[in-house]
């Protein structure tokens, strides 16, 4: 009598492991709604991964190209004396594509200043004296650190869209194929395993999916929000220091 039953139990481990739900084969055999819902969702993951590759050189690149202007921009000073020529010297050596935010910053600064300054010879600019102009500096170096953090942050909120969103695309995908699995009980009259566990596993690997999608997405804007905010900070203080240099030898604020 134990061999019958274990003959049994054995037969039907080894039927139910032939007839083992291949999550392959179910997306494949999804229906119309949930295929629709795994294209959005895998658009959406593969345009995610996109972005934080993008991010992650940019970002990179900024970081290490602000660091190296930083750099160059105090080395130009020679005991605590700044002049013009100096800051030309540095105006003439940026690159044309200014990868660095702070560079960037330095040469909208710069181009107000000489603006500022007017057409006198080089050898009187410092010592002249505009009261007012030093604020026009100031707007030019707040609006290039402005267009600058609009810049590195391009693409990021798409992340946040799709860390908010996709769970929720997954979900509706889930409850599509519960429902789906409901009307295949009603219609076969049976609520064995066979007829409700395709639709269920189905609807699982919906939201499986949206979870891939947003989990990633979190991450990585949180991450970057956070690497544009120390480049925006650089960015701050350079802009703070660059007035205090202009007010002291160029300008009298």
């Amino acid at each position: 009598m134990h061999h019958v039953i274990f003959a049994s139990l054995v037969t039907l481990a080894a039927g139910g492991a032939e007839s083992a739900l291949n999550p392959w084969e179910l997306v494949t055999h999804a229906s119309a709604v949930v295929m629709l819902v795994l294209l959005i969702l895998a658009s959406m993951s593969l345009v995610c991964w996109f972005v934080i590759g993008a991010k992650l050189v940019r970002l990179s690149q900024a970081a290490r190209e602000s660091s190296r202007f930083l750099d160059q921009f105090w080395d130009a000073q020679l005991g605590n004396v700044w002049s013009v020529q100096r800051l030309e010297s540095l105006y003439a050596g940026l690159p044309g594509d200014r990868r660095a935010p702070v560079a960037s910053v330095f040469h909208a600064g710069y181009v107000e200043l000489a603006r500022v300054l007017g057409g006198s010879d080089e050898s009187s600019r410092s010592q002249r004296h505009y009261g007012g102009d030093i604020e026009n500096v100031a707007r030019a170096l707040r609006r290039a650190s402005a267009n600058e953090v609009t810049t590195l942050e391009s693409m990021v909120p798409f992340l946040a869209t799709t860390g908010s969103t996709a769970p929720f695309v997954g979900l509706f995908g889930t409850v599509w194929g519960i429902m789906n699995s409901f009307m295949s009980i009603g219609a076969h009259k049976n609520a064995s395993l066979a007829v409700v566990a395709p639709g269920i596993a189905e609807a699982l690997i919906a939201t499986a999916i949206g979870l891939i999608a947003a989990i990633p997405a979190v991450m990585a804007y949180n991450y970057f929000v956070r690497r544009i905010n120390v480049l925006a900070s650089e960015m701050e203080s350079f802009s703070s220091d660059y007035l205090n240099i202009v007010r002291r030898h160029f300008l009298a604020g």
